[in-house]
């Protein structure tokens, strides 16, 4: 299969927009409309519940590490320094995909969770350390905002150094380095909330409650 079939199969997968959909189909409303506009898994805790939210951030991130393993369908070697390259564009195609889906006329969300799923399918063991650095933060401060960002920046630090003998090739440590910044800077207006102490909290551990509950 060539790799630019391979590219686009990565971005139709990203393009699967799991919080609009679950917003539609499970409780009747357009996910975009409501909270902060944006189809993400931060957005669907906020509106959707603990529940729906973990549901999205699941598919979210599986969707991106699907993309990823596409590569073994490459004639590339495995584990060798173009496979690794080729398993970085297919993430990215699908994280670009989950920001911008055609299944969605192109308005998703900030790809979190499919960064998640792409760096998990790459290496496992970093995966790991991220979603408990983001869990760690989302039980302590119940904002999603911050654990995504805390988890961004601990990506090339972990990379860097404790996972540094598995990390060889220089695109992946750049993507690192470059996954840090950029998460920052797409949470930018969260940062400001987060200052001004008026970022809204996730509701963990609590169903959403329904329109005849409040």
């Amino acid at each position: 299969m060539t790799l630019a079939i391979l590219l686009i199969i990565a971005y139709l997968m990203g393009s699967i927009p799991t919080a609009v959909w679950v917003s539609k189909w499970v409780f009747g409303i357009d996910i975009r409309e409501h909270g902060s506009g944006n189809a993400g898994a931060t957005n669907a805790f906020r509106i959707l519940g603990s529940k729906a939210g973990a549901a999205v951030m699941t598919i979210d991130m599986f969707k991106a590490f699907i993309a990823v393993k596409l590569a073994l369908f490459s004639t590339l070697v495995p584990q060798s320094e173009p496979f690794v390259n080729l398993q970085i564009f297919l993430g990215l195609a699908a994280v670009l995909g989950h920001i911008f889906p055609i299944w969605a006329d192109f308005r998703g969300g900030k790809g979190i969770a499919s960064l998640f799923g792409m760096i998990l399918s790459i290496q496992w063991s970093v995966a790991v350390s991220l979603v408990l650095v983001f869990l760690l933060m989302l039980i302590i401060t119940r904002y999603v905002s911050l654990s995504s960002i805390a988890a961004s920046i601990a990506f090339p630090l972990l990379i860097l150094s404790i996972f540094s003998a598995h990390a060889q090739e220089l695109s992946y440590r750049l993507f690192a380095i470059a996954t840090a910044f950029l998460v920052v800077l797409t949470h930018h207006k969260n940062i400001s909330r987060l200052i001004n102490g008026n970022e809204s909290k996730v509701p963990l551990f609590r169903r959403r409650r329904t329109n005849d509950e409040r």
